[in-house]
């Protein structure tokens, strides 16, 4: 099904499939309800992100159609964010239940990825960064980004459109009222566009869970915007006891088999999210005793 190089040593594939998928299947009852987001940027050839499989963020056509077929023969359907978080807060059944994702809004979404989605009957969000969308296609570091006219044509084939902020900046680096910008003036913008609320939100670059008074600060930002929920780089499947604006997600992209697939729909790849977790605690630590050391100050902004 896949390329020989899928059997590459890869540490958390191995782990993941062969000691925390069997595990996870057997305390399934105990964890509670939860639900894989799914994250994908680029459905296409080009090599986005470093060379090793877990950083990068494209899925080749073909392989996109083999897990959405996948998906579709194994019973799933998709959902929303916000029927996936009524859903859980109501006791709603759902197993078998996925939410696919796509940030940035890269034009081979359009040409690539719809159509496989539609044969299988699923639906999806894509997060745009506004700036980029144009009347014409805009072409950044050789890759291009939707059009008004195709957003437009998307939605009323059911994909619904959330904010990735206006320029995709690193909302650390501004100030309260660039980020207040960032997010407020792309979901006016999406929503002129459709007539339509834009209730999703996901954020830019690795998400900082380990800067509380940031994250914080950020939910009452959302939460005076207007937005209902959002997504992160956060690693693991949702659940209801996880702040909705930061729901966990599971990358996916070329080198997920159907072994690795299954793993993370299941629960198999959540114990990654430690290891994350720890690495970026650990260099924000190291961050503010540096800022400390050079300002006298530890507090963000």
């Amino acid at each position: 099904m896949y390329s020989t190089d899928f059997f590459m040593p890869r540490i958390d594939r191995l782990a993941s499939v062969y000691l925390s998928h069997p595990l996870a299947r057997v305390m399934r009852s105990i964890s509670g309800p939860r639900v894989p987001i799914l994250m994908y940027h680029s459905v296409s050839d080009s090599l986005f992100g470093k060379s090793h499989p877990y950083y990068q963020i494209n899925c080749s056509p073909p392989v996109f159609a083999r897990q959405m077929r996948w998906l579709r023969q194994n019973g799933y359907r998709t959902m929303n964010l916000t029927q996936m978080w009524t859903a859980m807060e109501t006791g709603q059944d759902v197993s078998k239940t996925v939410v696919i994702t796509f940030d940035d809004g890269y034009r081979d979404f359009y040409t690539e990825a719809f159509e496989a989605l539609r044969q299988c009957g699923f639906s999806a969000t894509i997060f745009l960064a506004t700036d980029r969308i144009q009347n014409t296609p805009v072409r950044i570091d050789g890759v291009d980004y939707l059009t008004w006219s195709e957003v437009a044509e998307l939605h009323k084939a059911g994909i619904q459109f959330g904010s990735h902020t206006v320029s995709h900046p690193d909302l650390r680096s501004l100030s309260p009222e660039q980020i207040e910008y960032e997010l407020g003036c792309s979901k006016e913008t999406i929503e002129q566009k459709l007539g339509v609320p834009v209730e999703s939100f996901s954020y830019p670059f690795a998400f900082p869970e380990e800067d509380k008074t940031f994250t914080q600060f950020l939910v009452g930002i959302l939460e005076n915007l207007g937005f209902e929920n959002g997504v992160s780089t956060i690693i693991g499947r949702a659940g209801k006891h996880d702040n909705r604006y930061y729901l966990p997600r599971l990358p996916v992209n070329s080198w997920d088999d159907a072994a690795l697939l299954r793993a993370k729909l299941e629960g198999g790849y959540d114990w990654l999210h430690w290891p994350q977790w720890l690495y970026k605690y650990a260099h924000h630590n190291m961050s503010l005793m540096q800022r400390a050391s050079l300002t006298g100050s530890g507090s963000w902004k």
